[in-house]
């Protein structure tokens, strides 16, 4: 059988398990290739130098290159933004690609994208600038409009007219066929829409209407839904608590005591209008609703409180379980102990001896570990102890269970001899950062610590920063407080030797602005849509540009309602990036609405020609890297 003949075969087996057949054919059917997207990034903090606008649904491939050869000598992100909302955040991708990491550069993964709207951007400090997004149709080359379906049930005790008794739960429920439910909402009796998670309960006695809509993730609003419904109060004359009761099970010793855990279940009965809720607390806790039976292993004594409440209001007294825990694990943990290090001849440690502690149980656990140096306090063990003083030592150590169960005291006997090593190591820097003209570092600088040693070997590397307290080096440190900073070093070996004491000093400055998008702005009090004063104050959007500069009333519009539709976008847009209120949005609304843009022709008012502004030149200047 040739290996296309027997690709058929397969592909023939699989579907005919899953109850399909192969159409029929003289070719074998040929798999849809995976889509492949591409980023790539050079030496820039603001932009990547190529990225995708568009894209189909289904599983994709993502190249990210950030290489020498793009003229790229710092790292940058690939990371999809999983948070603003407005945008789909069902992939989650944070690929840091550096031109001299083990790939080059160049980094590949595979996700599967879904209709609607993605935004990417880069997460090192100072690049956010680099951010953009693309649009993922359905695979036919149209994007989602669609909005989503969405429901409403409301359950509860009626009554023969058909009224909710006590109170009405709400549930809401929503689908969507392309980019996916992104939230639902309800507005009550005419208050705020408020996003839905769980049904609604609604027990105030009356007449009331749940407004509810959904929102898909390309953005698609469904039609307002409206359910109306009546909440009567609860059986009349009801002053009577439910009743409730306890029972603790489990296995217990010849004490009395529950061996490991004991079991609490509640009961409650009400024969006037029911039980509405059970509540326990455990001890000090808090008040927690009753679902199921509680099970306590801690080990010692316990008291469980609970009550109950009927649907007419009344709680019972509140009842308590009192027992006791004990640990059925009566076997002490073992501990044992390892002492490493360089030996001469006569077995004694040169410059420096390692002990490491190690215990386990098979039972309850181990809870904690100590140790003793020649003949101290007990002290907890949670690291191996580095001894380097010259003499013999001896350390005694034992381990304690989760049940209280303590392990034999065990002894580690060993002796630390001077090392021929006299000569301390050599320890060096490198601060590295985007540096301004004036030599200081931007936003944020990095600390790069080394150092060698020829005899015992390194140690340790220490530092400290500002004159604050010595700090040993395990990773690079990003300082990002503007300002000057002096930082010292210094490196220990394992004889012993510490270097002298070396140090620098730094500065780090504030990001210069960016370039002002919008040098021939609109600079008039206030926004004005054609001729019409919203009385919105004019300010700056954040790059520039005014309000004014970004609400374009000069393009030709078929109809006020479609210029009214964009304006509508334009300053939802506005109020996402909080430059503008609510209420702010709907006063430009309504400007546009008065403008009568889009209608028909308007006189318009003679209006003061606006000022410019002068926002002067703006200088990038790029200098290497210096270090301290």
């Amino acid at each position: 059988m040739s290996p296309r003949t027997l690709v058929v075969a397969l592909l023939a087996a699989a579907l005919a398990l899953a109850g399909l057949v192969l159409p029929a054919s003289s070719a074998p059917a040929v798999a849809a290739p995976v889509q492949t997207l591409e980023w790539t990034a050079g030496d820039s903090t603001d932009h990547y130098l190529s990225a995708p606008t568009t894209a189909v649904a289904g599983e994709t491939k993502i190249l990210f290159k950030n290489t020498e050869a793009l003229g790229s000598t710092m790292s940058h992100t690939l990371t999809f933004d999983t948070e603003t909302p407005g945008y789909n955040h069902d992939v989650t991708l944070n690929i840091v690609a550096n031109p001299y990491d083990e790939q080059n550069g160049e980094h590949e993964a595979t996700v599967t994208l879904t209709p609607g709207k993605y935004r990417f951007h880069c997460t090192i400090q100072g690049h956010t600038k680099m951010m953009g997004e693309f649009v993922v149709t359905d695979g036919g080359g149209n994007p989602d409009t669609t909005p989503p379906t969405v429901t409403a049930n409301v359950t509860g005790t009626k009554d023969t007219a058909g009224n909710y008794v006590g109170s009405a739960t709400v549930n809401l429920a929503a689908t969507d066929s392309q980019s996916g439910v992104d939230k639902v909402e309800y507005q009550l009796d005419g208050g705020a829409w408020t996003a839905y998670s769980a049904p609604v309960v609604v027990n105030a006695v009356g007449s009331h209407m749940v407004h509810y809509k959904a929102t898909d993730k390309a953005g698609n609003v469904s039609p307002e839904g409206m359910s109306s419904f009546s909440v009567v109060a609860g059986q009349p004359g009801d002053k009577t608590p439910p009743t409730v009761t306890s029972e603790v099970t489990g296995t217990k010793d010849g004490a009395g005591n529950y061996l490991d855990t004991a079991t609490v279940k509640v009961t409650a009965t009400d024969a006037d209008s029911g039980v509405d809720k059970v509540e326990y607390k455990v001890d000090e806790g808090a008040w927690t609703a009753y679902t199921a039976p509680v099970a306590v292993s801690a080990p010692g004594m316990h008291m469980v409180h609970y009550r109950a409440s009927d649907k007419a209001g009344n709680v019972s007294p509140e009842g308590m379980a009192h027992f006791t825990v004990v640990s059925s694990d009566t076997t002490a943990p073992t501990v044992t102990s390892e002492v490493t290090g360089t030996k001469d001849a006569a077995g004694n440690y040169v410059g420096k001896a390692t002990v490491t502690l190690t215990a386990t149980d098979a039972g309850s656990g181990v809870g904690k570990v100590e140790y003793k140096l020649d003949g101290g306090p007990w002290l907890t063990y949670s690291a191996p102890l580095a001894l380097t003083v010259v003499g013999a030592h001896t350390v005694n150590y034992k381990a304690t269970d989760k049940a209280g169960n303590v392990s034999a005291e065990g002894t580690a006997t060993f002796t630390i001899v001077e090392g021929d090593d006299s000569t301390a190591p050599v320890v060096s820097v490198v601060v590295s950062g985007d540096l301004d003209g004036s030599w200081s570092y931007i936003e944020d600088a990095t600390i790069n610590l080394t150092a060698t040693d020829t005899g015992s070997g390194v140690d340790k590397i220490e530092y400290k920063l500002d004159g604050g307290a010595w700090t040993v080096y395990t990773a690079p440190v990003k300082v990002t407080a503007l300002g000057t900073h002096t930082l010292t070093y210094r490196a220990s070996d394992k004889a012993g030797n510490v270097s002298a004491e070396q140090g620098g000093a730094f500065t780090i400055v504030a990001a210069p602005p960016g370039p002002d998008a919008c040098p021939d702005s609109d600079v008039r009090d206030t926004v004005f849509v054609g001729t019409a004063d919203s009385q919105v104050e004019n300010r700056d959007t954040g790059n520039g540009c005014t309000i004014n500069d970004v609400i374009d009333d000069e393009s030709d519009y078929s109809s006020n309602d479609q210029f009214v539709t964009y304006v509508r976008a334009v300053t939802q847009e506005l109020l996402d990036g909080e430059v503008i209120s609510s209420d702010e949005r709907n006063l430009i609304v309504t400007a546009a609405i008065d403008s009568g843009i889009g209608g028909p022709a308007v006189e318009p008012e003679p209006q003061k020609k606006p000022e410019t502004k002068n926002p002067g030149m703006k200088k990038t200047v790029k200098t290497p890297i210096r270090d301290v």
